[in-house]
Formats: structure tokens, C-alpha cells, sequence
């Protein structure tokens, strides 16, 4: 097992990554408040590891809430079904919440701990690639709107993070992919070794080999503890994370919650993220390749859906945290492994990389 730490002081915690953690009741224990636990899943992890993570709570007076899977029940409703489970049970504020899931359930259970009596315990047990690599860390929680992706939420830091590595076996390609471009978006931001070590390594990932696994989710996770130990409210350094989400967000926005999955639609994001840069010159065409090449090679689609014009693209990333004042600020790239800061990005070549950009 391999222990991380998101450095926040006081309320600093612990990623611990590696097999069989599941069966390891002690790193429930250490940080369960008190004798209520809620484990909120959802009806494919249910089956597989519901059980395995019951087993190692039978000190504790435990209750499970299991929610449709997908990323449209990741909702007030949902949320709602979380409250009214805590309220019947009549659990304390003292009562532990741990989400065993992807990133829905990760979102979903932590929003809920926010909020229940204004705030109560919850730890992370990520099953999929995504979840582990990043939405399982740094304490955004959320649920969705239809009018806008994650625009419901709080920071809500977990206790701890357990990412078993051995739960990605039964992850099915697609979100093994998907998780994959968010593992890319680490080395875009912030860390071009780890880029051309990906480019290296990417066949080996998608082979599910568990050295490269383990290696690139320890990576991601050192980035994404760094960045959120910097800025953990998202007033600065923490924005660059973000990048390609403004037009992904948008992408699962108008298309729908699960015609994408979140991973597939920031892949697309981030190529119209690095297609903009190119026109503000701060990247080069060569660079273009390379990032779209990967994400490729990782299974992921590049290309945005038709059904959205420049129009509704705008319009759907209007409704967007980053945006101030009205103003639409995006995170772009003046190199691979160096982001920006939020900017704001004039009209005109927007509109072209919308208009343009992998319609033909």
C-alpha cells in the first residue's frame, strides 16, 4: 500500500492506494466519528463490493442507500433519498458517511455530508479509474441541475481516501478509458514528464498492466494533492484542474447527463481547449498532434457532437463557476504541462475553434 496526504492542516487526510484494501477494516475504523455509518452505492458496485465493505463494518450500526447508476442520478433527488435514509434512521451529526462508487457517488455522498445537520463525516472509497485519480480527492462535492453540470455543491474535505486498486478489474473499458483523460489532464497542466511517460505507457494502461496502473494513479494523485494542499477553495492555482471542463461541461449539459461519460466529454474539451490555445499562438500545431494523438490512443473521442452549434456551446458555458460578471474564462495552455489561469477569452476566436474545430 502506497499513503499520500492532501495537507490541510487540521484536517489533512490520507490517500491510501493499493489491493485489497477493501478487506483492511482498520482503515475504515481510524476514521469512522462515531457508531452510525451510512455506505451509499450505486446497483452496479453494489453487487460486486457492497458486501466485502459491510464485512469489515460489523462494529458499527450500518444502513445502505443503493441509487441508479449514471451520471443523470446524480441529483437533488438522489440526494433527497441520502437525507431521508440519515432522518428515518435518526442518525446523529456524529454519523459517518462513505461513498463506494465513482465519481456520481463520490459527488452525490459527500454533498449530502455537507449538508446533513450542516455537516458530518464522509470517506471516499473510489471504484473506477476517474474516481480514484481525481473526483475522490480535494473535497468538491456536487449534484447536477438541468440547466448546468455540478452548479449545486459545497467543499466538503473526505476523512480519508481508500483507492483499491483491484476494483478497476471489473471496470468495463469504456470507463477505464474515460478515466484515462483525466490521468492525461495532469500531465497538460502541470506535468510534462509525466506526459511523455503516458505517451510511453498508454497501451500498457489500456492492457489494465498494475505497475503502470498503480504508478499513474499514485502520479495523478500527488498533482491533484499539491494543487488542492495550494488552493483548496479554487481561488487561484486549483482553476488550472479544470481544464477542458468548461466545454465538457457543456457537451454532457446539452447532450444529456450519460450520452457522455464526464472523462469522454473533457477529452473532447480538452482538444477544443488546446485547438483555441493554437489560435491564440500560444501553442504550436505539433503540440495540437500530440495531445489529440494520445487521447485517441487512449480510446477517447476527440471530436465534438453535431448536435450542438456554436450557439448552444456558448450559451451552455455561460452557466459555469469559473465565469465572472458575466464574463467566460476558461483554462487554456501555453504548453503541454503548463496551464493558465483562468482567462478571458475573446469572442471571436472562440466562435472559431466552436465553428471549426473537428466539424470537417
Amino acid at each position: 500500500m502506497k499513503t499520500l496526504s492532501v495537507e490541510l492542516g487540521d484536517r489533512t487526510y490520507p490517500i491510501h492506494i493499493g489491493t485489497g484494501l477493501l478487506d483492511r477494516a482498520e482503515l475504515f475504523g481510524n476514521h469512522i466519528a462515531g457508531r452510525q455509518v451510512l455506505v451509499v452505492t450505486n446497483q452496479v458496485v453494489a453487487p460486486l463490493y457492497l458486501d466485502r465493505v459491510l464485512a469489515q463494518l460489523s462494529p458499527y450500526r450500518v444502513e445502505s442507500v443503493v441509487i441508479p447508476d449514471g451520471e443523470q442520478h446524480k441529483s437533488m433527488e438522489s440526494a433527497m433519498a441520502v437525507f431521508g435514509t440519515l432522518l428515518e434512521c435518526r442518525y446523529s451529526r456524529n454519523a459517518t458517511l462513505i461513498a463506494l462508487g465513482g465519481g456520481v457517488i463520490g459527488d452525490l455522498t459527500g454533498f449530502a455530508a455537507a449538508c446533513y445537520q450542516r455537516g458530518v463525516p464522509f470517506i471516499q472509497i473510489p471504484t473506477t479509474l476517474l474516481a480514484q485519480v481525481d473526483s475522490s480527492v480535494g473535497g468538491k462535492t456536487a449534484v447536477n441541475h438541468p440547466l448546468g453540470k455540478n452548479m449545486i455543491g459545497a467543499f466538503h474535505q473526505p476523512r480519508c481516501v481508500l483507492a483499491d486498486t483491484a476494483t478497476l478489474a471489473t471496470l468495463p473499458d469504456r470507463e477505464l478509458s474515460a478515466g484515462l483523460a483525466e490521468v492525461i489532464k495532469y500531465g497538460l497542466i502541470r506535468d510534462p514528464e509525466f506526459f511523455l511517460w503516458l505517451e510511453a505507457s498508454i497501451d500498457g494502461l489500456l492492457a489494465r498492466d498494475p505497475e503502470l496502473l498503480a504508478w499513474a494513479i499514485e502520479r495523478s494523485c500527488v498533482n491533484k494533492a499539491q494543487v488542492v494542499a495550494a488552493d483548496e477553495k479554487e481561488t487561484g492555482e486549483r482553476a488550472m484542474l479544470n481544464l477542458g471542463h468548461t466545454f465538457g461541461h457543456a457537451i454532457e449539459t446539452g447532450c444529456g447527463y450519460g450520452a457522455y461519460l464526464h472523462g469522454e466529454a473533457v477529452a473532447i474539451g480538452m482538444c477544443q481547449a488546446a485547438d483555441l490555445s493554437a489560435r491564440l499562438g500560444w501553442i504550436d500545431a505539433v503540440d495540437v498532434g500530440r495531445i489529440t494523438a494520445l487521447l485517441e490512443r487512449a480510446r477517447l473521442p476527440v471530436i465534438p457532437p453535431p448536435e450542438l452549434s456554436a450557439d448552444r456551446f456558448v450559451d451552455l458555458m455561460a452557466v459555469d463557476k469559473k465565469n465572472v460578471d458575466g464574463g467566460l474564462r476558461l483554462i487554456l495552455l501555453r504548453g503541454i504541462g503548463q496551464a493558465t489561469l483562468p482567462v478571458v477569452v475573446e469572442t471571436s476566436p472562440l466562435r472559431e475553434t466552436l465553428e471549426r474545430y473537428g466539424r470537417g
